[in-house]
């Protein structure tokens, strides 16, 4: 008796520790796409890690950050609409953090005449690109003032299409933190 006595003290605290976890739902990858069902909008899918296939046990809310505002997202089988027209082409930053940990996905989004592109820029390449002419300058001294220029050009481009220097340079240490 002592011994099936002690065996359901063990499993029954184990059962409902699995029956708890089981319950809640994590975003551990999205991706943003263009909203099907509206013009100049787009949706944010939950996804596997290989980014292809949509979690469609993925309902409720949560709460993302886009472009440093924070927004609660309502998620019906692993799509969330985020109803804010996109006038021009320009970055958007969506971040969403929980208990296991933050995601973050930067997107360049080029506003066509009846659709929108969304291209996904990893972290990787907003540090090679001023790397690159850094090193590019350092190497050909002519090339100095040709690289400065270019280096201008792409961080102006960057503030005049919504990637600030904050956010850019969050987007690197989360991309660092999510190596690790």
């Amino acid at each position: 008796m002592k011994k099936l006595l002690l065996l359901f003290c063990i499993i029954f605290p184990a059962w409902c520790f699995a029956a708890a976890t089981k319950d809640s739902v994590a975003i551990n990858h999205f991706i943003l796409k263009e909203n099907p069902f509206a013009q100049n909008e787009v949706a944010v899918v939950a996804t596997d890690s290989s980014h292809k296939n949509t979690l469609g046990n993925i309902d409720g809310h949560f709460l993302f950050t886009i472009n440093g505002f924070d927004d609660t997202l309502k998620f019906e089988k692993g799509v969330a609409f985020y109803d804010h027209k996109i006038d021009r082409s320009s970055f958007i930053y969506a971040r969403h953090e929980d208990e296991t940990g933050t995601h973050s996905m930067l997107y360049y989004i080029y506003v066509g005449a009846d659709k929108l592109t969304l291209v996904h820029i990893s972290w990787v390449v907003l540090i090679a690109i001023p790397l690159v002419l850094v090193l590019l300058g350092y190497m050909f001294r002519k090339f100095i003032i040709v690289a400065v220029v270019i280096l201008i050009v792409f961080i102006y481009f960057n503030y005049h299409s919504g990637l600030s220097i904050p956010t850019f340079f969050e987007s690197i240490i989360d991309g660092l933190k999510g190596m690790f």
